[in-house]
This record gives structure tokens, sequence and C-alpha cells, in this order.
């Protein structure tokens, strides 16, 4: 067996104290962490020493190009401008879901390479599987066969594509290392710009929701991820967007969907149609396609590329959605002003239900999450309900409620200072 150039207790030494990786450095520890000659617990120590010590410039470009050099590139040979989206992840983040479709709809290719859930924020490809006979795993081949023919593929990423991505990205759900910028952006880009997509738009989340809980950490996030993705000839641009709140009504996985499809056929939350269509227009721009979304949610298009695109992987989008075996209705104590519906909150309650899993191997549950009724600035009567807890083990119903303990609160008129309804989501803008 040859002689590793490295040690990885020296380098987990290194940046456990301060100390600048080398390009070598990091180049060795990705690969040998990807074919196993550093161990997890090896890995677990060096990505908790970058949560606490960080990286400059110089070492995320090397970590993502390492990261992107662990697989293949893909190689998409399709005659429409392709661009994609990619959140930081939020509560109640369906957002890909009538995305996808809306922008392929206008004429671009949109090749989604989602995740499952991550912490107290859902997954999109956990979502998706809700439907009947839907499947995220395609290959190359069927990915490009997709995008030519729909217009849209929403998908697992194919096994050759960054897989050192895939074992630190399961790492750092269950070492709380999630909230690094080194490791968020380096994940993030590593996949996107192996998926070969020309253009790409990002939405960084801020707020107790998000894993960046202030707008400055987002826009550090945000200005990293252009900085990337511009340096590797990628067209990048980040919404700086709002996660204090649940975005839309629902939060979970068959009920994300329900909302979602509302929204492609021309209706759903505001909030939700908002971002929808604010990403749109910026993926759109990318692709250089002067188009309005708007109408091709308000003419059927959009729903019926969705309805396309979930045929094309064997899902069924008239089939009903599960349903829970159980369903906890939280009420209002008091008349008053809903002053609070704390969105990190919402999201430990759903994955307390189900909706998400605490260990990267956990199952989760397809009918389980929160239904938001009632959205703040709202006037509320006693024993008006506020949310549905749905779940199919009615024993987690007690730690959900546990957890949203302080994050929904109504207010006596009087002492009421709860921000009026409305407002936009996206707050910044940050361009390559």
């Amino acid at each position: 067996m040859a002689q590793e150039p490295f040690a990885a207790v020296d380098v987990i030494r290194a940046k456990r104290d301060g100390d600048r990786l080398s390009d070598e450095q990091i180049s060795w520890v990705v690969d040998a962490y990807t074919r196993g000659a550093v161990a997890e617990e090896q890995m677990s120590a060096l990505a908790m020493a970058i949560f606490l010590r960080g990286m400059d410039t110089a070492e995320i470009a090397r970590w993502t190009g390492a990261m992107i050099d662990s697989g293949e590139r893909l190689s998409l040979a399709v005659s429409r401008p392709t661009v994609d989206k990619h959140s930081t992840g939020g509560v109640g983040d369906k957002i890909t879901l009538p995305l996808a479709p809306l922008v392929a709809a206008c004429g671009a290719a949109v090749p989604q390479l989602s995740g499952r859930g991550l912490g107290h924020t859902g997954g999109t490809l956990d979502k998706l599987e809700a439907i009947p006979g839907w499947r995220a795993a395609l290959s190359t081949a069927e990915i490009t066969r997709q995008l030519t023919d729909v217009g849209a593929v929403v998908c697992a990423a194919t096994p050759s594509l960054a897989p050192a991505d895939r074992k630190l990205y399961a790492l750092r759900d269950v070492t709380a290392t999630v909230e690094s910028i080194p490791l968020i952006a380096s994940s993030i880009m590593s996949k996107k710009i192996a998926e070969g997509s020309a253009g790409l738009v990002l939405d960084v989340k801020a707020g107790s929701g998000a894993f960046m809980k202030t707008r400055a950490q987002a826009r550090e996030l945000a200005r990293t991820l252009v900085e990337i993705g511009t340096a590797h000839g990628v067209a990048t641009t980040a919404l700086l967007t709002d996660m204090s709140v649940p975005l839309g009504s629902a939060v979970g996985n068959a009920v994300e969907v329900a909302e979602a499809v509302e929204v492609l056929r021309g209706g759903g939350p505001a909030d939700v149609v908002e971002l929808t269509l604010a990403l749109a227009r910026e993926m759109l721009a990318l692709a250089g396609i002067d188009t309005d979304p708007a109408a091709a949610l308000a003419d059927g298009r959009a729903y019926e590329t969705w309805c396309r695109m979930i045929r094309a992987q064997d899902g069924d989008p008239d089939a009903p959605l599960p349903k829970p075996r159980h369903v906890h209705v939280v009420e209002a104590e008091r008349t008053g002003t809903l002053t609070k519906l704390d969105a990190y909150a919402v999201g430990v309650a759903a994955w307390r239900l189900g909706a998400g899993r605490s260990r990267k191997e956990d199952p989760v549950q397809l009918a389980a999450g929160v239904r938001c009724l009632v959205k703040p600035g709202a006037r509320v009567e006693a024993g008006q309900p506020l949310l549905e807890l749905h779940t199919d083990t009615p024993d987690a119903v007690p730690t959900a409620l546990e957890s949203l303990r302080g994050g929904v609160v109504v207010a006596e008129p009087e002492h009421s200072d709860a921000p009026a309804p409305g407002g936009g989501i996206v707050f910044e803008t940050v361009r390559g």
C-alpha cells in the first residue's frame, strides 16, 4: 500500500490551531476522505475545526475545486440555455417545486440537482417522494433526455458527481457543522459547477429559520458563493431573502407539495408566489430570455410542465398525496394579535413530528409536517386554530409542542406590537 503524503491528524491540528491549509493538504484530505483513507471521525474533527477557525478565500476556492475533482462533471448537451437555482435552506421552502417547471415553461433548461433534509430544514427530494411513484435517482442520460423533452428535472445528484460532497453533506448534519460558510459555500458550488449549468441564481436566506441568522452572515455567504461561481465561469446572482417566518403555510413533505401545486395552478400564498417569480425573473435574465414568468403561471403552462416533469420520473401528478394518521390543532389561548411565528420553532416542530431526520440514515414521514393557519400581524380570537400538527406518530406531539414554546405568541391587543402584514421577502441582490 502506498504511503499517504500527509497524516490526517496533522491537517486537523493545523486547522485547529488556526493555520492556513495548503493547496496540497486540501486536495489530499478531500481525496483521501472520498476513498476512505481518512476516517469519518477524523473528517468530523476537521469539519469542526473549519467551523471554528474558518477558511480564507484561497482555501475555500481550493476546497471547492477538490470537491469538484472528486468526481465527474456533467456535460449537458441541450439546445436550451441552462440555468439553475439553489437555496441555502429554510422552513417551508418549497420554491424549487414550482420554480423549475415555471422557468422551463418560459424556455430555459433547469437541471435542479437537489438534496434531502438537513437539520430543521426540509429536503426537496423528501418532499417530491411524497408523490406516488416519483423517483429521485436518474442517470446522466436520463437527465439530459428529460431536459431536452421537458426542460426541467429535479433529482438527486448522480453518484459520480462530487462524491466528496455527498459524504461530507451527510456528516455535517450530525456533527453540528452545518452553519459554516466555507463548508456551505464549497458544498453548494461544487455540485452546481460540476452539474454544468451556465447560470446560477442563489436564494441565500437570513433569519431564525435559516442557517445564517443575520443579514450580515447571509451577505457574507452570498458574496462568497458569487465569487466562487464567477471564478469558475458560471454567471451567478444571489438574492438575500427573509426566513424569520415560515415560507407559505405548509411545512413538511406532502403538505408542501400540495401548496406548490396551488402556486402552479395560479393560486397559493402570496409570499411563495412573490419569491418564485423573483427567482424566475433572475434565472431568465441570466439565460437571456426576455419574458414574464407570471404569464406562464396564469395561463397554465407552468402546471402543464410540472405534470410532464413528474410523469417523466415515474410519478403520478394526479394521485392523492399521503395523509397523516393524526392531526393535532394548536389553538390561540387568548384574543389578540399573532405577534410571533418563529420559523426555527416551526421547523423543529415539523422535524420532531417526523418530517425531518435526526440521523443521516433515518427515514422521514411523508405526511408529517405543520400547517400554519395564521400569519404574524393577524387578529385572532381565543380558541381559534393557529397551527395543525400532522404526524403518523401521536407520541411525537408533546415534543413538537415543546419546540413551539415561545415561538408562537399571541399578545393582548393593547400590548401588541406586531408588524403589519405584507412587505417584500427579497431584501438585497448580489451580482457577479
